[in-house]
């Protein structure tokens, strides 16, 4: 798992290569990690006023972490083929969270899977889709709902799940800028907390 610090430098080093490319400024140095290779991917996802505006990632990457996350936040921004690209004027109202993948296995019975903890990779030829863990989470799925939209965002009908598209499953380390803000906060209210004269 990555710490705080390294939670908070990844999502400011999205934010400072999104800065830069709208200004077209030089990039920012990549944050310092203690092991950028321990992860298989990511994906960086964009939100304006709650709405989505982009998501983009690499599941499978070799790249160093923080390469991968400044790529995949450009990406995310520009080449979201669902969205018309990110304006330099929705940058104040911008949220980004960042799924930071463990590597991808196959699975063997659907009964592996956990709603919550798992994404989803959906494979059939040359079709693919994958759905990151919070998706489920976010509209109430069940376990063979989440695998009925996974087949779909391949492309497959929903059941191919039943009838030999392979299945393959990740986990994710999720973090926003709105949740490492309000880990900060309740660190300084414990604080706060600890400091106060006890009560007579």
């Amino acid at each position: 798992m990555l710490s705080a610090r390294e939670r908070r430098d990844l999502l400011q080093y999205a934010r400072d290569t999104l800065t830069a490319y709208f200004e077209g400024g030089a990039p920012p140095p990549p944050p310092t990690l203690e092991d950028p290779s321990a992860h298989a991917g990511a994906f960086v996802t964009l939100e304006v006023d709650g709405d989505l505006r982009g998501c983009i990632g690499y599941p499978g990457s070799s790249q160093p972490l923080g390469k991968v996350v400044a790529e995949c936040a450009v990406a995310a921004a520009t080449g979201d083929p669902r969205f018309t690209p990110l304006r330099r004027r929705e940058m104040d109202a911008l949220e980004i969270e960042i799924s930071v993948l463990t590597p991808i296995v196959p699975v063997q019975d659907v009964s592996e899977i956990e709603v919550g903890r798992d994404g989803l990779v959906v494979t059939d030829g040359k079709r693919r889709g994958l759905l990151l863990p919070q998706v489920a989470v976010e509209h109430g799925w069940d376990r063979d709902t989440f695998l009925a939209h996974t087949c779909m965002k391949a492309g497959l009908r929903g059941d191919a799940w039943k009838a030999g598209a392979r299945i393959l499953r990740f986990q994710a380390e999720v973090f926003s800028e709105s949740s490492e803000r309000a880990s900060v906060s309740a660190q300084e209210h414990r604080g706060d907390e600890s400091g106060r004269a006890p009560r007579s």
